[in-house]
């Protein structure tokens, strides 16, 4: 086992580091995989007769290794049967079993276990077994039991109650059945529900509490980013933040607006708000994907997409925009031309010489232009066709006083995307590109 001694010793409160500094490298590895000695109050498991233990912790703050740990001490306590949900299967394999606080990362080499990739299982060298399985599809979990569960990042499960349900009435074997969640918060009214229900014992760690773990500088650019902001409390601090003041969408209009799929639509449209600036410290590039059908005031919209990132640069987001525009056989492309003007259409035709750009001037301010379409939520004539975490948060903190720091780039792409379908009036026949 390769063992960087000095940065064990960096880990542990002052107190406790001069004892270590006299143990020999046996001692310490042995020390190392005893995680009760050096994990933090909140990673370690509340004490008390609970059902579910909720770890709310903010980015990098030690939540899947809290979660990893409590599993492989339960298999150390004689637990045979295990779930483990993540948002998708690549969550629970490249985080939740294969990651660096991963479940076949953590302990001593003689203990870990192995992933059996043609059955989704991990297996001890005792004999236990947990499973994996994804959010994305809940009717999964019915059947199986199970003694204990994991589920990660429940926040950003894309059916979180659904699945929580079903991976609960799974929980039936053993003496005590229990589950464990770890998630940076958001004010998801499953999340919500979950902090009042009886049986639940929650934790809490901010990322700085695990900052020894971290990258250097890693923190502090978090803070100078996003200190004192709504997304900074939430992200950094783990604080469950509900609708801001001020705020424009409503986490209640937006999650009645969530649906499965969309129906048959008859237009479809990629909306672009790119980046001022290409480079490293650009900022991101607003992509959204969205279609309507209906006539007149029963007309309806459906979000399909968001394909935002940054930083951007204009032939990486050009790229993107064309593969989307083919991939959703769309009908048209809007596409902000305040910073750009006629270079973002060059940009983007250089990508594909066919794409029909449309280039919409802003002469109203965003929350102006945003403020019509944040009604059309509240209508119930705007629905999304999925789950889009990101722009879910970034649209219950747009117009919130110091809600946010960063420019609301995915907001923009939406607005102009549901702006052309549903508000904006087109005389003639509508061609279908295909």
């Amino acid at each position: 086992m390769n063992f960087d001694v000095g940065s064990f010793l960096a880990s542990p409160e002052p107190e406790q580091r001069s004892s270590f500094e006299q143990l020999d490298e046996k001692a310490l590895i042995a020390l190392k995989a005893d995680f009760r000695t050096w994990a933090t109050t909140a990673q370690l498991p509340p004490v008390g007769d609970w059902l579910i233990w909720l770890f709310l912790g903010g980015r990098g703050a030690g939540k899947t290794r809290a979660g990893a740990e409590w599993v492989r001490d339960q298999v150390r306590r004689g637990v045979r049967r295990i779930a483990l949900v993540g948002p998708t299967f690549n969550d629970v394999r490249e985080v939740m079993i294969d990651g660096p606080s991963g479940l076949a990362n953590i302990g001593r080499l003689d203990e870990q276990p192995r992933y059996e990739v043609s059955r989704k299982r991990l297996v001890w060298p005792n004999g236990a077994e947990a499973h994996a399985f994804s959010a994305e599809d809940p009717d999964g979990l019915r059947g199986p039991q199970f003694e204990i569960g994991w589920g990660d990042e429940f926040a950003a499960w894309s059916e979180p109650q659904k699945t929580l349900d079903t991976l609960r009435m799974g929980l039936r074997l053993g003496d005590r059945p229990r589950l464990m969640l770890s998630t940076t918060p958001r004010p998801i009214p499953a999340l919500k529900a979950l902090v009042k229900a009886d049986g639940v014992a929650a934790t809490h760690q901010p990322t700085a509490s695990n900052a020894v773990n971290l990258a250097p500088g890693f923190l502090a650019a978090m803070q100078a980013a996003y200190g004192g902001s709504a997304l900074g409390r939430q992200e950094i601090e783990g604080v469950l933040i509900d609708d801001p003041a001020g705020a424009l969408w409503r986490r209640a209009d937006i999650e009645a607006a969530i649906v499965t799929k969309a129906p048959e639509l008859d237009r479809i449209i990629v909306a672009v708000d790119p980046p001022a600036t290409g480079g490293a410290r650009s900022d991101e590039c607003g992509i959204v994907i969205a279609g309507a059908a209906g006539e007149g005031a029963s007309r309806r919209a459906w979000v399909l997409a968001d394909r935002s990132f940054g930083p951007a640069m204009p032939a990486d987001w050009a790229r993107v925009v064309a593969d989307s525009f083919e991939a959703f056989a769309a009908d048209g492309l809007v596409a902000e031309a305040n910073q750009g003007g006629e270079m973002v259409r060059s940009v983007l035709q250089a990508a594909s010489s066919g794409l029909p750009v449309r280039l919409v001037h802003a002469s109203r301010g965003k929350h102006v232009r945003a403020e019509p379409v944040a009604a059309l939520y509240a209508a119930g004539r705007v629905f999304h066709a999925g789950r889009f975490a990101a722009l879910e948060d970034q649209m219950c903190a747009f117009g919130a006083p110091g809600a946010s720091q960063g420019s609301p780039d995915r907001v923009d792409a939406l607005v102009w995307a549901i702006t052309d379908l549903l508000l904006e009036t087109r005389a003639g026949p509508r061609i279908r590109w295909l």
